[in-house]
């Protein structure tokens, strides 16, 4: 099956289920914002150095798809797929207290700059936010929200991990 169908040539694309909605459509912004983001963290992994953060961000990955998946079947009857659930978002958080604990406390406003890793991750951080924004116009579930909410935190933990012990100027003066 070839990935040219014509099917979208309209300006219409297809929900889960088979519904077919116009591709201005909320839901569509929404998953299309995730995917933005599920590929700014495959272009970020190119770069981190910690082998534990790599491994994190690749199951962060897989949960993006779930909720792309969610965002897809809003206000559809297909229900079949896995979803996010508060245990997802949990994993997410301890990461955050854990990864914490080993930075120096932040006194400051941090610029959205550094190595290569971090910069990325900062603009992942940016664009999960969009994500959140368009997700919750779009009154996905609570779970959800609260996952991407999450993540964006942990994004912003993993370049300041990124950036520990650098010479790189990232405080705001």
């Amino acid at each position: 099956m070839s990935i040219v169908t014509k099917t979208g040539d309209k300006g219409t694309t297809s929900l889960l289920g088979g519904q077919r909605v116009p591709k201005t459509d909320l839901r569509i912004e929404a998953y299309g914002t995730v995917d933005e983001l599920n590929a700014s963290i495959g272009v970020a992994l190119n770069y981190v150095k910690e082998e534990n953060v790599k491994q994190i961000l690749e199951h962060v990955q897989n949960d993006l798809f779930r909720i792309g998946a969610e965002l897809a079947a809003l206000e559809t009857e297909f229900k079949k797929f896995p979803k996010i659930t508060p245990q997802h978002t949990d994993r997410i958080e301890q990461e955050v207290h854990m990864i914490e604990k080993n930075l120096p406390k932040q006194t400051q406003f941090i610029l959205p700059n550094g190595k290569n890793g971090a910069a990325h991750l900062h603009l992942a951080r940016t664009i999960c936010r969009r994500a959140e924004r368009r997700v919750m116009a779009c009154n996905a579930s609570p779970e959800i929200i609260q996952y991407l909410n999450r993540l964006s935190d942990l994004l912003f933990i993993y370049a300041r991990l990124e950036n520990k012990g650098e010479d790189v100027a990232v405080n705001y003066e």
